[in-house]
């Protein structure tokens, strides 16, 4: 008896449901949505670019600017400093030169006064000499005059009192100088007050004196290689006002004192000249001008 033979199934593939269609669908709209974030990250990437090169233009620009501003600022300070420099380096000078000038003034002084002791020393031996001779040539021919002799020692005797005593008067005249400081607030040399003084000024012979008696006029009066003009007096407090001509410039000069010196400077000397009024009048004024003797341009 034969066993029945089995049955054979043939497997066949389920048909597409309507499940499969809508992945599909979503996939590809997936696919879709990231292309389109992908496209505007790329945008927004560009833009990103575009903004970070204005930014990377405005830093260069502003430190362009920056590096022009602090050239500028360092330059400024560059020339700020070589000027206080250059200004430090010219007052050194000028204290250098003004200590120099007092200085070689000073010797100057020493020089003059040693050199007239010196000539006044030579004059009285000279004298003394004289009169030695004479006196033995008085005694040589009055051998028998004790009373000529007399005389003649007598006279040698008031010579030399005179001798002494004009050089003790020079001296003291010189000592009675005062010295005070100027209205440009320079150390004067000696002033004087008086004729006398001024003649012992003029002895030493170290500057120029031009005396002068100044009224009030309209136009300037010249005194030495300046012009004076009499502004105003005040005979109470003994104060004046005076313009000075000079180098085409006028300077006033105004409520100054009697035997105060007025110091000023013209392009012919380094050191100034000064002005010295020892009296004060109504509409008049009496003094005298001192310039140096060496005339050196400043």
């Amino acid at each position: 008896m034969s066993s029945p033979s089995p049955t054979t199934y043939i497997h066949q593939p389920p048909p597409p449901s309507g499940g499969s269609n809508v992945k599909i669908a979503i996939l590809f709209g997936a696919v879709l949505a990231l292309l389109a974030f992908n496209v505007w990250m790329f945008l927004q990437m560009d833009q990103v670019r575009q903004d970070m090169a204005g930014i990377r233009e405005g830093l260069q620009t502003e430190i362009a600017n920056l590096r022009e501003a602090s050239s500028v600022t360092a330059q400024t300070q560059r020339r700020t400093v070589e000027t206080v420099r250059d200004e430090l380096e010219t007052a050194r000078r000028q204290a250098a030169m003004a200590v120099g000038q007092a200085k070689t003034d000073a010797e100057a002084k020493v020089t003059a006064i040693s050199q007239r002791m010196v000539e006044e020393q030579k004059k009285a031996a000279a004298i003394q000499a004289a009169l030695k001779s004479e006196i033995t040539e008085v005694k040589k021919e009055t051998t028998d005059t004790k009373e000529q002799l007399t005389a003649v020692n007598t006279e040698v005797g008031n010579v030399k009192t005179e001798v002494a005593s004009a050089k003790s008067e020079i001296d003291k005249t010189l000592a009675d100088l005062k010295s005070v400081r100027g209205d440009l607030g320079l150390q004067s040399g000696l002033i004087a007050t008086n004729g006398k003084e001024l003649a012992a000024l003029r002895a030493l012979g170290e500057r120029n004196y031009f005396e002068f008696n100044l009224g009030k006029t309209k136009q300037p009066v010249k005194v030495g290689d300046i012009a004076l003009q009499l502004k105003r007096t005040d005979t109470k407090r003994n104060r004046y006002t005076v313009d000075v001509y000079s180098d085409d410039k006028r300077t006033e000069k105004k409520d100054k004192t009697i035997n105060e010196p007025v110091q000023f400077y013209t392009s012919k000397a380094r050191i100034p000249y000064e002005l010295v009024i020892n009296e004060v009048k109504k509409d008049v004024v009496v003094g005298y001008l001192s310039s140096p003797k060496v005339i050196v341009a400043r």
